[in-house]
């Protein structure tokens, strides 16, 4: 990282200090777009003068509705520099959930990017009194308006179990303490070249550009179509720090591209937001044999990730549970407890964490129910995830809370029965889900009949525990950030279980 005169107190200081060290350094890169930090700096002072000048009054929350082109990164710096909160909002969203969102971010400015005009449209009644900017119209700001580390620096939407997203504020000074953390762990440089892979909506996006720009080093934003030739792609841009879903992996497997040796550039090969598994992971190595693997885990209520596991061939797979890489050690400027968890060893409980990362609570105080729990004199964020302790004082994730179900009353964990079906000879991928009091699997791969499936698994799993009722798909169905769509399977799950009826 480039330092500076005193430690980084913002978001975005750390783009500002990599521009004063090298202004013509490649900030970004979009296809065959090179931009620097000078002209993504420009561009941003030049959106956010006219947001300052359209506004009646000092911005609070200005959005980004935008995706994957200059104005949508340089929107995302343009709402900082106003001194606002900034609002991600993905284009290819419903007009429904889009609406939703401004009206619950109380939103006074907005950035749309040219492709992303058309969904103004929509939002014109939402939008009345938001002053929107599609092309800088006034003077630019000479510099940004300073913000409060007790500030909010974004607002982020997370999927609420009530139907409705909900809205998570997160401080300038919890995702600075992020910052801090990654840079002491991982010593980033300016010669590191960093994927970009996750919506802007989705928190792990904020690692990819202000960790990628806090180190001086170049952010390449990687297209869908990428996967069909992953090595090339990685390759052709130099790409040395890798940072995405695991299910990523999957694709690129598919695409018969994780053969030994395919990705020698790399040297960090970070993976986030869903499980990793084993195999996954030590295909993934092989791929990138100069590279440290790790798996990182954390809510966007606790900024980016709060734990890390180093992947390690010979240790690791011992220390999983259903296959599945451990989240490894909690972040030094954090603590945490596993609720629920008896004294022993092996105490499984749910994870609940407290310090410097830390959200205070949801847009909506009414999410904020249940989601906290005070230990010790403090207040702790309740994940909704289980886990349980390994060798070596690491965490190893078990499932959701909520995707532990009762089936005939009996409480099942659903990750324990999609390590069974990846057990199966020829299941590359697999998801169960509950639907109408039944258990439904979704897999991936060479298709076997029901009553094979169903003797294999009864080898192993108890009887409540395997699946009357199978699928196979090409592929499993992903959201907007790249992770499994298990919404979208337990809706198709209610779909043939009406149909057979």
């Amino acid at each position: 990282m480039v330092t500076g005169q005193s430690p980084q107190r913002l978001l975005y200081e750390g783009f500002l200090r990599s521009l004063e060290h090298d202004q013509e350094a490649e900030a970004l890169r979009i296809g065959a777009q090179r931009i620097t930090y000078r002209r993504l700096h420009d561009r941003a002072l030049a959106l956010a003068g006219s947001l300052v000048s359209a506004a009646p009054r000092p911005l609070r929350r200005v959005g980004v509705l935008a995706a994957r082109s200059e104005d949508a990164y340089a929107g995302l710096l343009a709402a900082l520099y106003t001194g606002a909160a900034v609002v991600p909002l993905n284009p290819s969203f419903p007009a429904e959930r889009l609406r939703y969102m401004v009206t619950a971010a109380s939103l006074d400015g907005l950035v749309v990017d040219e492709r992303s005009q058309r969904s103004l449209a929509a939002l014109a009644d939402v939008l009345d009194g938001v002053s929107v900017v599609a092309e800088p119209m006034g003077p630019a700001l000479e510099e940004p308006i300073l913000s409060s580390p007790t500030d909010v620096a974004y607002i982020l939407f997370t999927s609420g179990s009530s139907g409705r997203p909900k809205g998570v504020p997160v401080l300038h000074s919890s995702v600075v303490a992020y910052l801090r953390h990654v840079q002491d762990r991982y010593a980033f440089t300016p010669d590191d070249v960093f994927s970009q892979t996750y919506d802007l909506t989705f928190d792990l996006a904020m690692f990819d550009l202000f960790v990628g720009w806090g180190s001086g080093g170049t952010v390449v934003s990687v297209p869908p179509h990428a996967y069909v030739s992953l090595p090339e792609f990685i390759a052709r841009h130099g790409i040395t720090v890798w940072f995405s879903t695991p299910r990523m992996i999957s694709l690129a497997r598919q695409a018969r591209g994780m053969v030994p040796n395919s990705f020698p550039s790399l040297r960090w090969s970070l993976f986030c937001g869903e499980p990793l598994l084993v195999r996954d992971a030590a295909q993934w190595q092989d791929a990138a044999p100069r590279s440290h693997v790790e798996n990182l885990y954390g809510p966007t209520e606790l900024t980016i990730s709060c734990t890390a596991h180093r992947f390690d061939p010979e240790t690791s797979p011992g220390r999983a549970v259903n296959g599945i890489v451990p989240i490894g050690t909690i972040h030094p400027n954090l603590r945490y407890l596993l609720l629920g968890a008896d004294d022993s060893d092996d105490g499984t409980g749910e994870l609940c964490v407290t310090g410097d990362q830390t959200f205070r609570g949801y847009l909506d105080p009414s999410d904020d129910a249940d989601r906290f729990v005070d230990h010790d004199g403090k207040r702790w964020y309740r994940t909704g995830d289980l886990v349980q302790h390994t060798e070596g004082g690491e965490l190893a994730y078990i499932g959701r809370r909520d995707h532990q179900v009762s089936i005939g009353g009996v409480r099942v964990e659903l990750a324990e029965i999609e390590s069974g079906l990846r057990r199966l000879p020829g299941v590359r991928e697999a998801v169960a889900v509950a639907a109408d009091g039944r258990l439904v699997a979704f897999c991936v791969g060479e298709e076997h009949p029901s009553s094979i499936i169903l003797a294999e698994l009864g080898s192993f799993l108890p009887r409540y525990m395997i699946p009357r009722h199978f699928e196979y798909l090409d592929e499993l169905p992903l959201n907007a950030n790249r992770k499994t769509d298990r919404l979208a399977l337990s809706a198709r799950a209610h779909t043939l279980l009406q149909a057979e009826t």
